[in-house]
């Protein structure tokens, strides 16, 4: 037990490092290149903190833990919208980009009910992966479209302009230092998540749970700590293209990867189908059509979000 809780210990301290450097090198990667934060956010970042779920739904789709790859992607995606959303909120109100209501919710609703159709024969093939894996990469391009859209009206670019003479950090040094923190970030990740997990089993506790908990959480720490932090420096931009670019990918890039990849497909737990999933189409329903009407988050819906994502737990060990 001294073992896993270092581990645990080592893998937030690593987070956390790690986390700086990726805001802080990915924000002025986007300003030295002349692109948006947000598409930043929704690409290099989104997809770099979704790595640790890559990596659990791998191993545990391989080693037939099928359990543990659904409830992971399912558990994160609530731990996305509900925890690390309604924190952000809660922290500083949000106020959606125009861009954000018109591509980037529908996306997730999409992603949402498309996981959820696939999954009612109980069984995600290798053909459902690649619907999956399609919709992901029709959505960054689209958002990568809809980001130099919004950067030709900024007056020409202007609003990212660099001057020729201004002392700017070179691409390369930047790329690298964003490439660094996103490793430092998986690094901890899966300290944290080796720890956790470890005394999760040593207590008893289901794949399912472990799952849908310990492991959700703990492979969505680098975007709850990139948002936070993008959300305290002001970067609000980049905080929200990570939470949602990182939800709408753990679904149609890491699920659908994971599932080409695993030999015999992955199974998908009646459990999980009717209780948790649906809880998470659900959710997301509500989530973008109050978005949609209101075009922002006040920090009263940031804690309801949590109180509900609170409430979900509750339930959930409940069920056990």
């Amino acid at each position: 037990m001294l073992l896993n809780g270092l581990l645990i210990i080592a893998g937030l301290m690593a987070l956390f490092v790690g986390a700086e450097f990726l805001v802080k090198a990915s924000t002025s990667l986007a300003v030295r290149l002349g692109v948006s934060p947000m598409i930043i956010g929704l690409t290099v970042v989104a997809l770099g903190t979704s790595v640790p779920e890559l990596a659990v739904g791998m191993d545990a789709a391989l080693s037939g833990s099928s359990d543990l790859a659904v409830g992971n992607i399912v558990g994160a995606s609530l731990v996305n919208l509900l925890l690390i959303l309604g924190i952000s909120a809660a922290l500083v109100p949000i106020v959606f980009e125009r861009a954000t209501l018109r591509l980037d919710l529908p996306a997730m609703v999409q992603a949402a009910l498309l996981l959820y159709l696939l999954s009612i024969d109980g069984t995600l093939t290798r053909p459902d992966g690649l619907i999956l894996l399609l919709l992901g990469v029709s959505y960054t391009f689209g958002r990568i479209h809809a980001g130099r859209h919004d950067l030709a009206g900024s007056v020409g670019g202007a609003a990212m302009a660099i001057p020729a003479t201004a002392h700017q950090p070179k691409p390369l040094r930047r790329l690298l230092l964003t490439v660094l923190g996103i490793a430092v970030v998986v690094a901890g990740a899966e300290l944290l998540v080796e720890g956790a997990a470890a005394s999760a089993r040593a207590f008893g506790v289901s794949e399912t749970v472990i799952g849908l908990t310990v492991v959700a959480i703990g492979t969505c720490t680098p975007e709850l700590v990139t948002t936070v932090m993008s959300t305290l420096r002001g970067n609000r931009d980049l905080a929200i293209g990570n939470l949602l670019g990182s939800s709408i990918y753990n679904i149609c890039a890491i699920l659908g990867l994971v599932v080409v990849v695993a030999p015999q497909g992955v199974a998908v737990p009646s459990e999980i189908f009717a209780a948790d999933l649906t809880m998470m189409v659900a959710v997301t329903l509500v989530a973008a059509s109050v978005f949609a009407i209101g075009a922002r988050m006040s920090r009263l819906e940031g804690f309801l979000f949590v109180a509900t994502y609170a409430a979900y737990l509750i339930w959930l060990l409940w069920r056990i």
